[in-house]
């Protein structure tokens, strides 16, 4: 299948070997969408391109895989982020051009956000009063800026991404297509998270076609933590606590003075007490300088925790969402539990091994 066969599917439902549910409403309604982000881009002449802040390897691999798509169109780009790029992310090809600022200066036709659902979001200054657009992919996402493609169906933004490439005519070097299947491989959980379709698959399969080494990415991502996330890991775990289809585990301000972590070496804990047989909904609650405690939360699909987020003023996908409460730690912990729980007593009742006793995992 050709690269244009996959943008005919996802945007107009051609083809009938790859499934893809869309109404005819939300297939004209993302094509149009892309096509105003794409006159956007034809347009002007130098672009802001923008994620969200602590970014994760979809907002890394699509920055950079959108600012090679501008160059190729002849356009000045500038890559921008409120915090670094993640170690396990900075070998990705181009990972330092984007820079590290706390406000956006000079003059741009258009800055591009990438995975925002407010210009908050990006904890940048500077960027009220520009021209915006806004690319995402999530449930919680919103139509705040000047054009709007907002496509809850893409796996990743760097699907959308991809799609903006083939729109646009460039071509998609190996570099390109590194970073991309980064983003995919980590925004779907490695292709383990719920809407991870034949779509998904026959995504990574072009973007390994155009050059992409999936061993290789997979041990960047995965097989070269630092020494401090492995000890904070440690650590977390020590605190698991479980109460049925519910786990929880902490991490405080101490803890990350100890070890020696970054707040990138919190990623991923989480997912140590959703893997538990019988959860149904974890949340990693971590303890902030400012006594604020920001939370990670996973569900195996029967709890939309993007929704729980959202309550919170954060957001997410149903399977994995954040959000950052008021402290101390013992309030956020009792918070969120309870809400988890009231949410869990209204879907399907739980298995035998899910009733287990409230207990330390860990002694």
């Amino acid at each position: 299948m050709e690269r244009e066969a996959i943008v005919s599917k996802s945007l107009m439902a051609a083809g009938q070997d790859i499934p893809y549910q869309r109404t005819a409403g939300d297939l004209r309604r993302s094509q149009d969408e892309l096509r105003k982000v794409l006159d956007v881009l034809r347009r002007g002449r130098r672009f802001a391109v923008v994620s969200h802040a602590r970014p994760d390897g979809d907002a890394v691999g699509s920055m950079l895989a959108c600012g090679m798509i501008l160059d190729q169109m002849g356009k000045r780009a500038e890559l921008v982020s409120a915090d670094p790029v993640p170690l396990i992310y900075r070998r990705l090809p181009c990972a330092s051009a984007i820079r590290q600022v706390r406000a956006l200066d000079g003059d741009f036709d258009a800055v591009v956000l990438l995975e925002c659902d407010g210009i908050a979001r990006s904890r940048l200054d500077g960027l009220d009063q520009r021209f915006l657009v806004n690319i995402d992919h999530h449930a919680s996402g919103r139509s705040f800026a000047n054009v709007n493609w907002i496509d809850t169906d893409a796996c990743a933004v760097a699907e959308m991404i991809y799609r903006l490439a083939i729109a646009a005519g460039v071509t998609i070097p190996p570099e390109m297509a590194a970073c991309l299947y980064a983003a995919v491989l980590t925004d779907t959980g490695s292709f383990c998270y719920e809407g991870t379709d034949a779509h998904a698959f026959e995504l990574a399969r072009e973007l390994v076609g155009c050059g992409a080494d999936p061993a290789q990415i997979a041990r960047e991502v995965y097989f070269s933590y630092p020494m401090s996330k492995i000890a904070l890991l440690g650590t977390a775990l020590s605190t698991l606590r479980r109460d049925g289809r519910v786990a929880w585990l902490w991490v405080t301000q101490s803890d990350m003075s100890h070890t020696g972590a970054a707040e990138e070496d919190c990623e991923g804990i989480v997912n140590y007490a959703i893997a538990i047989a019988g959860v149904e909904a974890a949340v990693l609650l971590r303890e902030l300088p400012d006594g604020r405690v920001r939370l990670s939360l996973r569900s195996k699909g029967c709890l939309d925790v993007a929704r729980i987020a959202a309550r919170f003023g954060g957001g997410g996908h149903a399977h994995a969402g954040g959000c950052t409460l008021s402290g101390p730690l013992s309030v956020a912990t009792d918070l969120i539990l309870e809400d988890l729980r009231r949410e869990l007593m209204t879907v399907v009742p739980s298995s035998h091994e899910a009733e287990e006793p409230r207990r330390n995992l860990v002694g």
